[in-house]
């Protein structure tokens, strides 16, 4: 759950406000309802989607949203998962209230023990987790990106350990370096096409033959 927990705050936090909950919804889905764990992404996923709903002036889904998120924030203490609790309930609260609030001022920054996480600071699973979310993000105006990005982390996990990998750097740079994305998918698509072509020459090369 950290790895998830850890992609979706700097999600967020770079103004993936849509983009977040993505990161946290699959955990959230596997999980007990009504337990902490599952109140508390039940919770940062309505906050991201009253964020997300103010910003596009939809006061009635952001306010109900904030209201409920609250609501399932409600029993858990102050900080929970290195979380700030507490402030996104004191912050969905005055959302609730006043949800034009989100054109007078950026929206809370989550944090996880204290540290504003950014995209930089993620390290290779919260990565991964991240650049699926972005790439997901963007295919409406990059349809063929996703399928990149994807056998790119595939690669990614299976180069983990290898000193001279060109794909996991680039995964790193994709995620951490938003005006160069276009470039570097492009880097991307020409190592995943080279690896799916050395896989290619070997396939099959010690099957018996007729």
């Amino acid at each position: 759950m950290d790895a998830n927990l850890r992609a979706g705050i700097a999600i967020f936090n770079a103004g993936g406000y849509h983009g977040a909950h993505d990161a946290w919804e699959e955990h959230w889905l596997d999980l007990e309802q009504g337990t902490d764990d599952e109140l508390f992404l039940h919770g940062l996923i309505q906050f991201t989607a009253a964020v997300y709903h103010a910003r596009n002036r939809n006061w009635s889904g952001a306010t109900g949203l904030a209201t409920s998120g609250r609501e399932y924030l409600d029993s858990l203490p102050d900080t929970y998962r290195g979380v700030d609790v507490g402030a996104v309930r004191s912050y969905l609260a005055r959302l609730a209230r006043d949800p034009e609030l989100i054109e007078r001022r950026r929206p809370l920054a989550l944090t996880l023990d204290g540290d504003r996480i950014q995209l930089s600071e993620l390290q290779f699973e919260g990565t991964c987790i991240a650049a699926h979310v972005l790439a997901e993000e963007r295919a409406e105006n990059y349809p063929e990106e996703e399928a990149v990005i994807e056998q790119a982390i595939e690669y990614a996990r299976a180069d983990l350990e290898k000193t001279n990998s060109a794909i996991v750097p680039l995964l790193f740079d994709y995620v951490r370096e938003p005006e160069s994305r276009g470039i570097i998918v492009q880097r991307l698509g020409e190592h995943v096409q080279r690896r799916k072509n050395r896989e290619a020459d070997v396939s099959g090369l010690f099957e018996p033959r007729e």
